[in-house]
Formats: structure tokens, C-alpha cells, sequence
């Protein structure tokens, strides 16, 4: 594999990050377009894209929720490339990008099975009752910059 590490900036880059979404969530947990693109998907959000041979295979974006707090989500990686570390690749990449935005913390709704992920990379749980995001059940977590 060679992995090549996106910020990406365009709507052709951006659309690498829609591609690994509809394979990855779309298709394969049976998400409409209309739950997985939602009003976060526009100019002022900020996608990572991974490309293995400049093909889009894991992707993860972020935004402001206030002039101190970004929030990372739609943290995704092709089936097909899961298990070797590229999610936390894309949020290590979204965490230095945010730090670099001046942001002082990260919050993720993180979907209740992937709490030991998000905890591995220094997320700490907020509340342990779970919310719904869309169709999935989540824990808010965060981390300080």
C-alpha cells in the first residue's frame, strides 16, 4: 500500500471523501444519501481523504462548533482496508489540521462500538447515556488540544 494523506480542499478532492462514505456507510449499513449528507457537507467543513494508489479508501471530516471546539466525524474506511490503522491515520491528520485552525478541543459522537477506538486515540467520554445519530446509537467523547 501506498498511502498518500488528502487535506482536501476542492470539490474534486472532496468528492474522493463522498465516494469512501456511500461504499462504506451508504452501502453497506444501508444509509439513504439524504442520512449521510447532511447540512455539515458544505464549503466551510474540511474532509481528510487517505488515497492508496490515488484511490479514495478512508476519509473523515470536521467543522466548528464554537471558536474553541471543532467536531470530527463521518469517520469512514472501505471494508476492504479495515484493520490497518487508517482511521486513526485520518483523525490524526483531522486532529493536527484542527490544531493548526486554532481549535483548543475535539468533540466526536462516537457510535458505541467504536468507544475503545476513540478512547485509544485520547478521547474521553463525556456522557455515558447514548444519543441517536441518525440510524446509529453514539456516546459524545472529546479530547483537549
Amino acid at each position: 500500500m501506498d498511502i498518500k494523506i488528502l487535506r482536501a480542499t476542492e470539490e474534486w478532492q472532496r468528492a474522493g471523501a463522498y465516494s469512501v462514505r456511500i461504499q462504506g456507510m451508504n452501502r453497506q449499513h444501508h444509509i439513504s444519501l439524504r442520512e449521510e449528507f447532511d447540512e455539515h457537507d458544505c464549503d466551510g467543513t474540511k474532509y481528510i481523504v487517505l488515497l492508496d494508489d490515488e484511490y479514495p479508501i478512508a476519509t473523515c471530516r470536521f467543522y466548528e462548533i464554537d471558536a474553541n471546539t471543532a467536531t470530527i466525524g463521518r469517520v469512514v474506511v472501505l471494508p476492504e482496508y479495515r484493520g490497518k490503522k487508517l482511521g486513526a491515520l485520518a483523525v490524526h491528520e483531522a486532529e493536527k489540521w484542527i490544531a493548526e485552525c486554532g481549535y483548543k478541543q475535539i468533540i466526536i459522537d462516537s457510535r458505541l462500538e467504536a468507544v475503545h477506538f476513540y478512547e485509544k486515540l485520547g478521547y474521553k467520554l463525556i456522557d455515558e447515556k447514548p444519543i441517536l445519530c441518525g440510524v446509529f446509537e453514539c456516546t459524545p467523547m472529546k479530547k483537549m488540544l
